[in-house]
């Protein structure tokens, strides 16, 4: 199995966004962007903002932005050096792994990020004249009817939700059970990911009082709808095979509803298949009405368990693979189904006395890292473990949790 993926969030990820407590573990992959205004000259002031500030008090402000200026260039240069070791022991991380050799201490940096500690940018006091530009428009991000809008329209289907939230927890718990996930495990990251109370629609950022969506992440594991693309092309087979085996054991118009529902599957899973084999290729089918339409079939009775399953079990096998034969705990797992698993599994395999002394920046581009107050203040891959951990221990009280962990008894 194989997940190429990177984080859902911004910010443990690119890959892979998500709840508010995912989202403050989520690496983002992309480079930092340039600060424009950091290298900008001074700015001019408008004949209006020239009258009424004095000569001096330009002066000054001029003297101050040029400080500035130098000592943020220094800053800067300083950092790029460190985000550049840091990706260099990346690869070389990477290609020791490829070659079967053992990773080291020294396969990693060991010293923390360095910290702008100089003086702020000043504010002019005359700004200069900034043409009007237009507002900057926000990516839509599709929620529950969009999604089932795009069902009914691409496919001629409406995903079968729950009669109350316990039949999917029970739904859930069967199938990920027989599939070789943990009690512990599961409900330990849906408390992490839901904050312990999330239904199976729960979506990043409504949640909680939020009322708008900040990702596409639904669903008690937080699911993407590049996820779900991305499972429904590599675990299709799979999906299928097990919904067939349920239709065979039905009759009448159980049978007729679920013979419907089987084509439909076939169908996205042949979509799902029709582009690469790659996170980028069912990211940009994701972005799309039939992505949108994919990704409805995590609400759906007897496929959105599936789903959510294997978001976690692709990184236990992925684990086993790669010849890891422990249990992994919770928030190992978690650390793999929020960064990928090529990187978690490089946090979660070290010994105990690296992750005592490796910095978590090891496992961020820059951009990711300085929006990310968790694993700054955590700043040690077992100090992340550990405040993932804490949640987890804190989150496992809610009543959702609770419910979940009563449906893995039954």
């Amino acid at each position: 199995m194989k997940k190429t993926h990177q984080s859902n969030y911004p910010g443990l990820g690119s890959d892979s966004m998500r709840t508010g407590a995912a989202l403050a573990l989520a690496l983002v992959m992309s480079a930092p962007p340039a600060d424009a205004r950091d290298r900008s000259p001074p700015a001019t002031a408008s004949n209006a903002m020239a009258q009424a500030v004095s000569p001096e008090a330009i002066a000054d402000y001029r003297r101050k932005f040029h400080e500035y200026q130098e000592a943020r260039a220094a800053f800067e240069q300083q950092a790029d050096a460190y985000w550049s070791a840091i990706a260099n022991k990346r690869r070389q991380r990477f290609a020791r792994w490829r070659e079967h050799q053992p990773i080291e201490l020294d396969d990693y940096v060991l010293t923390q990020p360095p910290v702008y500690t100089g003086p702020k940018r000043p504010i002019n006091p005359a700004p200069e004249e900034v043409p009007e530009r237009p507002p900057r428009q926000r990516k839509y991000i599709p929620v529950v009817s969009d999604l089932l809008k795009a069902a009914a329209d691409q496919f001629q289907f409406v995903p079968e939700r729950p009669a109350n939230e316990m039949e999917f927890k029970r739904a859930y718990a069967r199938y990920a059970r027989s599939a070789g996930l943990t009690r512990e495990q599961a409900v330990r990251v849906y408390s992490f990911e839901t904050g312990g109370t999330g239904d199976h629609a729960v979506q990043s950022g409504i949640e909680h009082g939020g009322t708008r969506a900040i990702s596409t992440a639904i669903g008690y594991n937080q699911l993407l709808t590049t996820n779900s693309v991305e499972l429904m092309a590599e675990q299709g087979p799979e999906l299928i095979r097990a919904l067939a085996a349920k239709d065979a054991q039905l009759s009448g118009s159980a049978r007729r509803s679920m013979d419907y529902k089987l084509t439909v599957l076939k169908r996205m899973v042949a979509v799902a298949r029709s582009v690469p084999d790659d996170w980028s290729a069912h990211e940009r089918l994701a972005d799309t009405e039939q992505g949108w339409a994919i990704h409805s079939m995590v609400l759906d009775i007897d496929v959105g368990p599936m789903l959510q399953t294997y978001k976690l079990l692709t990184s236990v096998l992925f684990a086993r693979a790669k010849g890891y034969t422990h249990p992994l705990s919770a928030a190992a797992l978690e650390m793999m189904n929020l960064t990928g698993d090529g990187t978690g599994f490089d946090m979660v395999t070290m010994p105990q006395s690296f992750r005592e002394q490796v910095p978590t920046s090891n496992f961020f581009q820059r951009s990711g890292y300085e929006r990310n107050p968790v694993a700054i203040r955590h700043n040690t891959v077992a100090k992340l473990l550990a405040v993932t951990d804490a949640r987890m221990d804190a989150n496992s009280n809610q009543p959702g949790a609770k419910e979940l962990a009563a449906a893995f008894s039954n």
